[in-house]
C-alpha cells in the first residue's frame, strides 16, 4: 500500500516513526504551554541556543546520538539558566537576555560546524535525518517522552494556574519560578530529543505548530492538549511518507505537514476558525 510501504521495507523509518510518535506524545503539550505563556518564540530561540553544543560534540565526537544530545542539552540548559542570572543581576528582561545568548551561540554554532564539518554534516545537523534515528537516539526520545509525561502529571495545575491567573499561584505558594525552570528543562530536552530526526532548526515545529493549530479545536486546556497531540501524530505519519515518496528531507516534510493541518485548523477549525467566522457574520448581517 501506498502508506504502509515505506515502514514495512525500511527499517530506518520505522524507527523514525517509533521516535517521532514519542516525540508527538511529548513535545505539543509543552509548546501549547509556551503558547499560552505568550512564549511561542522561546522555543525557536532554545533550539538555536542547542547549536554550539551540538557543534563542539560533533568535532569530539562526530555524529554520535549521545554525544550531539549531551552537547545539545547541556549548552540549551546554560542558556536558559544564563538568561534568568543575567535578567536577575542587570535588571533587564528575561526575553531581552535570551535573545543576545541565542543570537550569539546560533553563530558561534554555525561557526563551529562550518571550520570543522562539510556542508553535508552541517545540513545534517540543522535540518536532521531519519538515517540517524538509530537505537540509541529511539532509547533518548523514548526516554524523554516517559519523563516529560511524569514531570506534567506533577506540574499540570501549576502551569495551568500561572497561565490564567499568576496573582493567585504566588499567593498561594505555588513556586511558579520553580515550575517554570523545570517546564523550560522539559522544553530542552524534548528539542534535544527531537535533535536526531529534524535537525536543531526544524525540531522546534512538531512542538509548536501543532499546539497553535489545537486552540482552534477546544476550548479547555485539557482538551487543546489532546488535539495538539493528535495533529502531531498525524503530522509525523504525514510528514514521513511524504519524505519518502518525494525524496525531501524528514524535518522539513514533518513540519510542512504540521503546516498544513495549522492551515487547515485556522481555515476550518470550529473554535474561531475563519469560515465559522464568516459564517456567523453572514447570519448576523
Amino acid at each position: 500500500m501506498f502508506l504502509l510501504d515505506p515502514f514495512l521495507e525500511f527499517g530506518f523509518l520505522r524507527r523514525a516513526l517509533i521516535g517521532g510518535l514519542a516525540l508527538a506524545l511529548s513535545a505539543p503539550p509543552l509548546g501549547l504551554f509556551l503558547m499560552l505563556r505568550r512564549m511561542s518564540l522561546t522555543a525557536d530561540v532554545l533550539a538555536h541556543g542547542m547549536l554550539p553544543g551540538v557543534a563542539l560534540a560533533y568535532i569530539l565526537a562526530g555524529l554520535a546520538v549521545p554525544a550531539l544530545a549531551t552537547g545539545g542539552l547541556v549548552a540549551g540548559l546554560l542558556v536558559v539558566l544564563g538568561a534568568g542570572a543575567l535578567s536577575r543581576l542587570s535588571g533587564g528582561r528575561e526575553d531581552a537576555s535570551l535573545a543576545a545568548l541565542y543570537l550569539v551561540a546560533l553563530a558561534a554554532g554555525v561557526a563551529l560546524l562550518s571550520w570543522r564539518g562539510s556542508a553535508v554534516e552541517l545540513t545534517q545537523v540543522l535540518f536532521g535525518s531519519v538515517l540517524g534515528v538509530d537505537d540509541a537516539a529511539l532509547l533518548i526520545m523514548a526516554g524523554t517522552a516517559t519523563l516529560t509525561w511524569a514531570f506534567l502529571a506533577l506540574a499540570w495545575r501549576p502551569l495551568v494556574l500561572e497561565c490564567f491567573d499568576p496573582a493567585f499561584a504566588a499567593a498561594v505558594g505555588a513556586r511558579g519560578g520553580l515550575w517554570h525552570l523545570g517546564f523550560l528543562a522539559m522544553v530542552v530536552l524534548n528539542l534535544v530529543a527531537a535533535f536526531a530526526a529534524l535537525g536543531t532548526l526544524m525540531a522546534v515545529g512538531v512542538m509548536m505548530l501543532p499546539a497553535i493549530a489545537a486552540r482552534h479545536w477546544a476550548r479547555q486546556v485539557s482538551g487543546m492538549a489532546y488535539a495538539a497531540v493528535l495533529i502531531a501524530v498525524g503530522a509525523v505519519l504525514a510528514g514521513l511518507i511524504l519524505s519518502y515518496h518525494a525524496d525531501l528531507p524528514a524535518g522539513p516534510a514533518i513540519v510542512l505537514a504540521a503546516g498544513a493541518f495549522w492551515a487547515a485548523s485556522v481555515l476550518a477549525g470550529p473554535v474561531d476558525g475563519v469560515l465559522g467566522r464568516l459564517r456567523h457574520r453572514h447570519r448576523e448581517g
